[in-house]
Parts: structure tokens; sequence; C-alpha cells
């Protein structure tokens, strides 16, 4: 169930209404403060069918194989474990719940940097498939920029059967996706069997499980040069590693801009083993108040997508973040600023702002007053994702018959989006 919070709701109201412990609402939607809830607030409601307590010497491996499940399963059943071992004699956990997911398998891939805090990695990584660590780049010369500190996040992947997935894209030493820099490399031979080379003998090293390709901006003339790119990657990586690679959002084959003109996606699909359609970013940093991943809009690109590529190959993009606009929006001046799904319903908290719901584009929004030291009301429009858009948008794999979803991105913990998901979903693991 997902309840939409109403005036004069408490924790405790719907703890009788739905006969479910408090301590399960607010562990399952990690509500800091239960004593302050949002008008229009999504709390997901999860009626256990089992639970057991914790007795003497117990381990959550002992449990799990007394009850035919695995530690998986109780780490995406019971959240506030964080993702660890560690339990107390009378501590209650849940084994299953009612209803037991319904939708099917499903594969899921998150994007992390490496910096992320570990807390949150361990709390994620029971839910996910892949882990995409962002970010190798690239130099002008073929060789391979690399991030500081992937080593922590590949080998904690591996203790959650995450399959971690090294990350190449057309990143300069600056930090920047660069045109100049694509077209160097893929119209030079010599410099992408380089950049193959460098890729593979690192993922080896290093111990990935897989690469993730990322070129944006690259020129059309340059589309069948990354298409044979791909496929040589995949070549040199064989049949025990993952290719995965983004797509720009397009709607048709010809998409005009420099972000879609140098993706075929019918030559993507066939090279690669896993294709990241990246569905988001409709509402931006620069552009006007929407969604970030308007469902109308996502529906128009997976139509798209489908018809060139075999949807089992296919990953739905994810957005965990959402913006916040200041009004008047002036193209050209205004710049939105990013903000966590969890931040923005304590924002609608703070401002004692009514949540509302576009129905068309399947996601939340609300609008508040800023009072300048100097005087003078500024208005506010807030983006973001729920437990309703998340539902909404993971409703659209099975009806195309995705292989899965990619989160952009994990770095801040969203409960309601693994709530729903583990709800709906079993969860591919294959590490």
């Amino acid at each position: 169930m997902i309840h939409t919070v109403k005036r004069g709701d408490t924790v405790y109201k719907l703890s009788k209404e739905y006969g479910v412990p408090m301590s399960r609402i607010i562990i399952d939607n990690g509500l800091t403060d239960p004593s302050r809830l949002a008008v229009g607030e999504d709390l997901v409601i999860r009626t256990p069918s089992a639970v057991y307590t914790v007795r003497e010497g117990d381990t959550l491996y002992s449990i799990a194989g007394r009850y035919g499940t695995t530690v998986i399963d109780l780490w995406q059943n019971n959240p506030n474990l964080g993702g660890r071992d560690l339990i107390y004699p009378g501590q209650t956990l849940v084994i299953s719940y009612t209803p037991a997911p319904s939708l099917g398998n499903i594969a899921v891939n998150g994007y992390a940097y490496p910096y992320i805090d570990d807390d949150v990695l361990r709390r994620t990584l029971p839910y996910l498939t892949y882990l995409s660590i962002f970010t190798y780049g690239i130099r002008n010369n073929g060789t391979l920029i690399p991030p500081e500190g992937d080593e922590r996040l590949i080998n904690t992947a591996k203790e959650y059967g995450t399959v971690p997935l090294m990350m190449l894209t057309s990143l300069t030493e600056e930090g920047n996706f660069s045109n100049e820099l694509v077209s160097r490399i893929l119209a030079n031979e010599s410099l992408w069997r380089r950049v193959i080379e460098e890729a593979v003998r690192t993922l080896k090293e290093k111990g990935y499980g897989g690469i993730d390709v990322d070129f944006e901006y690259i020129s059309p003339e340059y589309a069948d040069n990354y298409a044979v790119f791909l496929t040589e990657l995949k070549r040199a990586l064989g049949d025990n590693y993952v290719l995965f690679a983004s797509l720009a959002p397009k709607t048709g084959p010809r998409m005009r801009g420099l972000l879609y003109e140098g993706h075929d996606y019918g030559a993507v699909g066939n090279a690669a083993d896993k294709v990241l359609l990246m569905t988001y970013e409709w509402g931006y940093t620069y552009g006007p108040p929407m969604a970030v991943s308007p469902i109308n809009k996502v529906r128009e690109v997976l139509d798209y997508g489908v018809s060139v590529i075999p949807p089992q190959k296919i990953f739905m993009g994810l957005p965990n973040y959402g913006y916040n606009w200041t009004l008047p929006f002036v193209r050209g001046k205004s710049a939105a600023t990013s903000l966590s799904n969890v931040a923005a319903v304590e924002l609608a908290k703070e401002k004692r702002a009514e949540i509302e719901y576009d129905e068309m584009a399947q996601a939340p929004f609300f609008n508040y007053y800023d009072v300048p030291p100097r005087g003078g009301a500024v208005k506010h429009e807030v983006w973001f994702q729920n437990a309703r858009s998340v539902e909404a948008l993971l409703g659209l794999v099975p009806e195309y018959g995705l292989d899965g979803v990619a989160v952009w991105n994990i770095m801040n913990y969203f409960p309601a989006l693994w709530s729903v998901l583990s709800s709906l979903f079993r969860i591919q693991k294959i590490g």
C-alpha cells in the first residue's frame, strides 16, 4: 500500500488503520521525526506475513537457513539493519511480507562515486544487481584517468553478490564530457584500441565484472565508429564480462542535437550486452520547472527503444533526485538547485507546503515562499520522486519487457525507492 498523508494523519493513526506496527512504518519510510508528516507525503505500508524474534546465539545466516531464505532477503526486508549482520536478542525481524513480489524478476544497476558514504553503500547494495562506479576518464593519448578509491566499492559490492562495473566515459582530466576528446579517440583506430587494451587490463587487475561505457556528445560522423569500438571492446572482454552502454533519450532515429546524433540505437544495441536509456533530465538545472522523468516522455523513449533494441537488453534510467527552482523562470539566467528526494520532503515540512501530484507526469511537486532578509517574498517550485512516481515508472519494466532499471545515482539513500522496488519485484543477484 502507498498512503498519501491527509490533514490530521499521524503514524499512530495509520498504524491502527492498516494494522501495521508503528515501528514498521517508521523503518520502511526512514522517518527521522515520526511526529512530523507533510500533507501529500507518500508513506509505504508493508504488512509482514512472518516475523521472528532474535534469540541468544542467532545469526542472520542461521535465521535465513531456518526459514529457507537468504541473508540478502533479510537485509531487503529489514532496512534498519543497514546491510550489516549485527542483531541482538529480542529484536524483531521480518522474514516475509504480504503480498509477495508479483511482477517477476528485475535487474537493478546503481551508479555511485567512489566517495559514497559506507553506510549508504551498504544499505543500498542488497537491492543492486550491478554497481557502476563513476568513473574512468580518458586522456588524449588513449590512457585512462582512474578514480581514487574504487577498490573499496569493488570489494564491498562483492560482499553483497553485486557485480561491480568499471565505468568508462569520455570525461577529460578537467572532468568534462568532451566532443573534441571523443572525436579524437573514435577517429583514430590506434587510439581507441589503446583505450580498449587499457580498459580490459584495468578491469582484470581490479576485479571488475564488466564495463559500463558512457560516451556523450559524439558527432554524427562517428556514430558508426562508436558502434565498432563497442563491438571490439565486447570481443576483447569475452563472454565472462558484461558490457553496458549508455544512450541519450531518443524518440526516433533522426533526432537533432549533439547529444543524440552520435548514438545509433540499433548499432549500439547489437554491440553491447545491455543498454541504459537515460530517461531523465527533462526537468534539469537550466530548464523550466517540470518533472525530472515525466512518465509520458519516458514512454516515448521506450516506444522507440524497444522497436530497435531487444527489450531484454534495456535498462530504464530512474532518477534519485529532484530540483528546486526559483520563480519566475528566466531562460538563460535561472538555475535550479539539485536536492535529494528525502530532502525535498523535509523542505516541504519545514515550509509547511502541501505536496501535490501531477497525474500526467506521474510526479510530485510543491511550491513555497522564502522571505529574504531584505524583504520581498520569493516563490519556489520543487519537483522530486516519491513512492507513487517510483511505482509508476517501475510498472513500465514488465509492460515493455525490460531487463531492469538503472538508478542515477545512489549517493543519497531513498527508503521509498527500495521498499517499493523490493515489494514489487524479485531482485536478481548474479555476483
